[in-house]
């Protein structure tokens, strides 16, 4: 299978959407916050995840420079969530922290679980 088989967005859109629905209800339960609907927040998530995920396959494979395929998705990734549910401090501070935390360990998933390496291009992580 070629690193670049457009079979596998699927998978990666529907593990970002999971992470970041998971992301999002734990800041959301922050200290007894009030509680948002799974629709929302599964919509929320979804949408980030497909537009994310294409844009950064598609803006890979169209040439463009990796600080522009990948931080565009980052910061709709950060910014929308908090933005739609209306966070507070604490709130957005907690989901930044998990956003970030998480990021990480699902590429490491897809590279290592998976070996799925496209969505790292520019890390270089040791084969196991």
């Amino acid at each position: 299978m070629e690193p670049s088989d457009p079979h596998r967005v699927p998978y990666y859109i529907a593990a970002s959407t999971l992470v970041l629905t998971a992301v999002i209800v734990f800041a959301a339960r922050l200290r007894g916050g009030r509680p948002l609907g799974w629709a929302p927040i599964f919509v929320v998530a979804g949408l980030v995840s497909l537009v994310g995920v294409l844009f950064a396959k598609y803006g890979a494979n169209f040439g463009l420079p990796w600080w522009i395929y990948y931080t565009i998705p980052m910061l709709a990734t950060v910014v929308l969530p908090p933005l739609v549910f209306r966070f507070g401090g604490a709130r957005t501070a907690t989901y930044l922290v998990l956003a970030f935390l998480s990021a990480p360990l699902i590429h490491a998933l897809f590279f290592y679980g998976l070996g799925w390496g496209d969505y790292m291009p520019f890390v270089h992580l040791p084969r196991l």
